[in-house]
C-alpha cells in the first residue's frame, strides 16, 4: 500500500511539472491568426492607403496659395468648367419653366398642382391685378399728399376683394381636384393657398410658365 501511494505522489508531482511546462510553452508560443494571417486594417486607414501619401501642410501663407493655385488647374480649364455650369443650369432652368416634372421644386411636382396651374392660367383672375394696382396708388401718394385718405380707402377695398376672391379659388380648386381625382391627399388649404399664390402672380413672371392661354378649356 505505501508502494503504491508513493507512486501515486510521483505521478502527481509528474503531471504538475508537466501541466506548468506546457503552460509556459503556451505562453513563450506566438499566437496564430486565422485567415489572411494579419489583423484586418480600418476602412479609413484602408481608404488613407489608397489615395497615397498624404501631403503635409503648407508652413506659409506664399506655399498654401501655390498648392491652391496649382490644384485648381489652368485659366482655361476654370474658364471651360465655370461655362459647363451655366449651360447647366440654364438647362435646368429651362427645363423647369417649361414644367418638366423631373425638374420642378417640390411644390410644383405632381399632376394635381399641374391641373391647378393650367387652370389658374385658364382663367383672368382679379386679384391678379392687384400688384400692378398697388404700385400705381403707391406712387400716386408720393406725388400728390392729398389723395393719401382716398388711395388708403382703394387699397383696402382691394384688399377685401382679394381676401374674398382667394377663399372662393380655394374652394373652387379644391373641388374640382376632388372630382378629377377622388385619389389624390392633396387638397385642402395648402392647395387653395398654393392657386392663390399662382393667380396674384403676374403672369409673365410665372414660375413654371403657362401652358395654356386665358379662356382655353381644362
Amino acid at each position: 500500500m505505501k508502494l503504491l501511494r508513493r507512486g501515486d505522489s510521483d505521478n502527481s508531482d509528474k503531471r504538475d511539472v508537466e501541466g506548468t511546462e506546457a503552460s509556459s510553452a503556451s505562453e513563450e508560443a506566438p499566437i496564430e491568426q486565422v485567415g489572411k494571417g494579419r489583423p484586418t486594417p480600418k476602412r479609413r486607414d484602408a481608404e488613407a492607403k489608397r489615395r497615397g501619401p498624404v501631403a503635409p501642410a503648407p508652413l506659409t501663407a506664399k506655399e498654401a496659395r501655390a498648392r491652391r493655385k496649382a490644384t485648381r488647374g489652368s485659366k482655361e480649364d476654370r474658364k471651360a468648367d465655370a461655362a459647363e455650369r451655366r449651360a447647366s443650369s440654364a438647362d435646368r432652368r429651362a427645363r423647369m419653366l417649361a414644367g418638366e416634372d423631373k425638374y420642378l421644386l417640390p411644390r410644383d411636382k405632381g399632376p394635381v398642382r399641374a391641373y391647378v396651374r393650367d387652370f389658374i392660367d385658364a382663367r383672368r383672375n382679379l386679384v391678379g391685378l392687384f400688384m400692378p394696382l398697388a404700385l400705381i396708388l403707391i406712387m400716386t401718394m408720393f406725388v400728390t399728399p392729398a389723395l393719401q385718405q382716398i388711395v388708403t380707402l382703394v387699397m383696402l377695398v382691394m384688399m377685401l376683394f382679394m381676401v374674398g376672391e382667394g377663399i372662393w379659388l380655394g374652394r373652387m380648386i379644391n373641388n374640382r381636384v376632388a372630382e378629377r381625382f377622388p385619389d389624390s391627399t392633396d387638397g385642402g388649404f395648402k392647395l387653395g393657398w398654393y392657386a392663390f399664390v399662382r393667380a396674384s402672380q403676374i403672369r409673365k413672371l410665372r414660375a413654371p410658365k403657362p401652358r395654356v392661354g386665358p379662356g382655353d378649356a381644362i
